[in-house]
Formats: C-alpha cells, sequence, structure tokens
C-alpha cells in the first residue's frame, strides 16, 4: 500500500468507490465532497453541496468521453420561485483531462478528518452552450445524460461541436435528421451586455444566462515514481495524485429572467 502526499492512499481495485473529502474552498467555506469511481461501467462522480443550498454533480462517462455537470438549485421562495430548479451542462472531455475511474476507486485516505486544498489552480474554462439535448435521444451522447439529467427536460445544455465529436466517437449512426432530433438549436440572443440576464430588469424577459461552477478539488492527474522490482530491475509506479481546482462558466439563453435569478450585477454575476 502506497502513502501519497495528502494522506489518500491506493487500496485494492474493486467495482465502486465512495471517497468524502473535507475541502476548503476559495471563500473560506468548509465543503464536504463525495468522489467515487465505477471500473464496471468506467465512470466517475463528485458530488458536494455550496453554501447556498445548490448541490452539485459532476460526472465523466470516461468510456464515451463526456462530462455532465448538473446542478439542482433551490428557490428563491420570497421572489416568486416555489421549487427548485434543475440544470445540466453536457460537454466532451479530452484525454488526460481527469484520471481514470479505476484510479478514483482506490483511493482511500488516512485521516477522514483532514482539510485538502487544492495543490493547483487550472485557468477558467467558458462555454457558449447554443444547443438545447433531447433527453430521449440523448443515449447516442451518454446513457447517463437520462438518468442524470431527467429532472432538466428542457434545460440541458450543449454545444453543437461537442455533440458531433461525441457521436463520431461513438461511431453513432447519426445523420442529419438524427442530429437534428438529438438536438434542438436555442435561438441565440445578441452577444451584447444589454441582453445579459444580469443587465435585464424584467423578470418575464428572455435573457442570457451565466452560471459558474467550480470544482475547488479532484484529482487531475498521477504521480509515478521509480524504483526496483523483487528481481532488481528499475519499475515505476503510481505513487501520488496531484489535486487541482478548476471553475467554468457556462453562457446560454432562458426564456425568462425569473430561471436566471443568480445572475444579477448585484451578486456579482452569480
Amino acid at each position: 500500500m502506497l502513502s501519497f502526499r495528502l494522506g489518500i492512499l491506493f487500496c485494492l481495485p474493486f467495482s465502486s468507490g465512495l471517497l468524502k473529502i473535507n475541502v476548503r474552498n476559495q471563500g473560506g467555506e468548509l465543503i464536504e465532497q463525495t468522489l467515487s469511481g465505477n471500473i464496471t461501467e468506467d465512470f466517475t462522480t463528485l458530488e458536494y453541496i455550496k453554501p447556498d443550498g445548490t448541490i452539485i454533480t459532476h460526472l465523466v462517462d470516461f468510456r464515451n468521453e463526456v462530462q455532465i455537470f448538473q446542478a439542482l438549485i433551490l428557490g428563491e421562495e420570497e421572489r416568486g420561485q416555489s421549487q427548485y430548479q434543475v440544470i445540466c451542462f453536457v460537454t466532451r472531455i479530452s484525454k488526460g483531462d481527469y484520471i481514470a475511474s479505476d484510479a478514483i476507486a482506490k483511493l482511500r485516505q488516512k485521516n477522514p478528518h483532514a482539510e485538502r486544498q487544492a495543490e493547483e489552480d487550472l485557468p477558467e474554462l467558458g462555454y457558449q452552450m447554443e444547443v438545447l439535448v433531447q433527453l430521449n435521444q440523448s443515449a447516442a451522447i451518454s446513457p447517463h445524460v437520462s438518468r442524470l439529467c431527467a429532472e432538466a427536460a428542457g434545460t440541458t445544455y450543449s454545444r453543437h461541436e461537442d455533440i458531433r465529436q461525441v457521436a463520431a466517437h461513438r461511431a453513432a449512426d447519426l445523420d442529419a435528421d438524427g442530429l437534428s432530433r438529438l438536438e434542438r438549436a436555442v435561438s441565440p440572443l445578441p452577444p451584447s451586455p444589454d441582453t445579459r440576464c444580469s443587465a435585464t430588469s424584467s423578470l418575464a424577459a428572455a435573457c442570457r444566462c451565466r452560471y459558474h461552477l467550480c470544482v475547488s478539488w479532484y484529482p487531475c492527474s498521477l504521480k509515478y515514481c521509480k524504483g526496483r522490482d523483487a528481481d532488481g530491475l528499475a519499475m515505476s509506479y503510481r505513487c501520488g495524485i496531484r489535486t487541482c481546482r478548476r471553475c467554468h462558466v457556462f453562457d446560454f439563453q432562458v426564456r425568462q429572467k425569473m430561471a436566471c435569478l443568480w445572475d444579477e450585477e448585484a451578486l456579482g454575476g452569480g
């Protein structure tokens, strides 16, 4: 068993592991993240609750090279929102963006009460989400989309280029008609500051919404050490993880500002 620099260990593999990590975010709040890896289906899941009660779930589907962010946002009753809302963002990933599901499933920590902070703060990523994913056709991208985003029918967003590349990677038989059934274009508003929800006063007006989503701690790569085997031959072995922090900014259109109350200048854009 090999000790990690962060006090996290590799253990014997099994189909699904569960790890709870105490993370200190950029705002100084302590949040608990749950991290799991499923070797059988080759995906990982990270979940945490923001200080405002929003539940964030991040699923990485390595088999189909897709990541899904789900945000369950509590309603603001004092402003007419009696229920929560769910939004999903689906994008492709590149090899090397995250460590594999089998490595996640083997992680353990010596001290479950220790507070973690990422070793590296990666540049923020921005996305212009111009299409809506039709959940009843989403298996062409990943079988996890319809499961994770079941409550986000009509609010599951992606990019046309991502859908095309993921479908091509899966060798899906999608012609032009198939792609049009899978995605529905969102009629874009002009990319002007005046169309941002933060600059829109009417709660019933369509506007361009922006959602900030930060993962304050996640294993972003493996560390390898050199040693020798029982026969004295040189070898390398996994001996640690490098951890990162990354923020994602999603821009997408909503039918009315009521669905984007967090995107207001008074709140610093979310």
